[in-house]
């Protein structure tokens, strides 16, 4: 596997995520890059099914880091679960 092929992928994702924004994109495209960079140095021996596989999971994770550090856009709904009135 070419590393060089992770790294192209992360900045065609980047890209997306300017074009269709929501945080996913980012993230997957920090996966792939950090996967290639793993390739390129040689930290990563495994195939491609597994490293199919750690990419999808650092997504999520990236994913979800994304959305905890900076939160919700400013044209998202947001969904009240208590009202003010309740005492």
């Amino acid at each position: 596997m070419n590393g060089w092929i992770w790294i192209v992928v992360a900045l065609l994702l980047a890209a997306l995520e300017l074009v269709l924004p929501g945080w996913f994109f980012l993230g997957a495209a920090l996966a792939v890059a950090l996967m290639g960079l793993a390739l390129l140095i040689g930290i990563w021996t495994g195939g491609l099914p597994l490293a199919l596989v750690v990419t999808a999971l650092l997504t999520g994770a990236i994913w979800l880091a994304l959305r905890r550090i900076f939160g919700t856009n400013r044209g998202e709904v947001r969904r009240w679960t208590r009202d003010i009135n309740d005492n």
